[in-house]
C-alpha cells in the first residue's frame, strides 16, 4: 500500500466518522451532552477530513481537484457553524445552524460525487445530480430547522402603543 492509499484509507475512515457522528448530533436534544459530545467528534472529525481532502487533491489535482474546493468550501462552513456556537455570537444559532448542517451537506455531496455511481438507485440518476442533489433537499431542511430554532421575540421587545 503506497502513501497516497493510506491518506485515502485515512480520509474514508474520518468520513464515516463526521457522517455518523453528525447524525447523531442532528438527531440528540439540543441541549449540552449527547449533542455536545457528538459535535466536537463531528468537527475534529472534518477538520481532519478537510486535511486528507486536501492533500489528497494536491496529489492528483488532473483527477481530483475538485475534492480540494469541495473541501475548503464545507469545512469553512463547518468552523463558521463551529465558531458561532464558541464564541456565541449574535444569533449564535442561527448560524450554527446553517454552518453544522451546511457542511453535513458537503459530506454528502462530496460521498455522492464519489461512490453515488455505485449506489443502488442513485446510480439510475445522471452523474450531475450527485452535486446537487444533497443540496436541493437539505436547504429546506436548513429553513426548516433554523425556523423551529428560532427565538421567539420576548414581550419586552415588541412595540408597544
Amino acid at each position: 500500500m503506497n502513501l497516497f492509499e493510506v491518506i485515502l484509507s485515512i480520509h474514508i475512515g474520518l468520513g464515516m466518522i463526521c457522517l455518523l457522528s453528525g447524525m447523531v448530533s442532528m438527531l440528540a436534544a439540543k441541549k449540552k451532552g449527547r449533542h455536545t459530545r457528538w459535535g466536537e467528534v463531528y468537527h475534529g472529525a472534518y477538520a481532519a477530513l478537510a486535511a486528507t481532502a486536501i492533500m489528497l487533491s494536491i496529489w492528483k489535482w488532473s483527477e481530483i481537484a475538485y475534492l480540494f474546493y469541495i473541501a475548503v468550501f464545507s469545512y469553512g462552513l463547518a468552523i463558521y457553524g463551529y465558531l458561532a456556537r464558541k464564541q456565541k455570537w449574535k444569533s449564535w444559532l442561527q448560524h450554527h445552524i446553517r454552518g453544522m448542517l451546511g457542511s453535513y451537506i458537503g459530506a454528502v455531496t462530496a460521498l455522492l460525487v464519489n461512490i453515488g455511481d455505485s449506489i443502488p438507485l442513485l446510480n439510475m440518476l445522471p452523474s450531475l445530480f450527485y452535486w446537487f442533489l444533497p443540496t436541493v433537499i437539505g436547504s429546506p431542511l436548513i429553513y426548516i430547522v433554523g425556523r423551529r430554532y428560532r427565538k421567539k421575540p420576548s414581550v419586552s421587545k415588541k412595540i408597544s402603543y
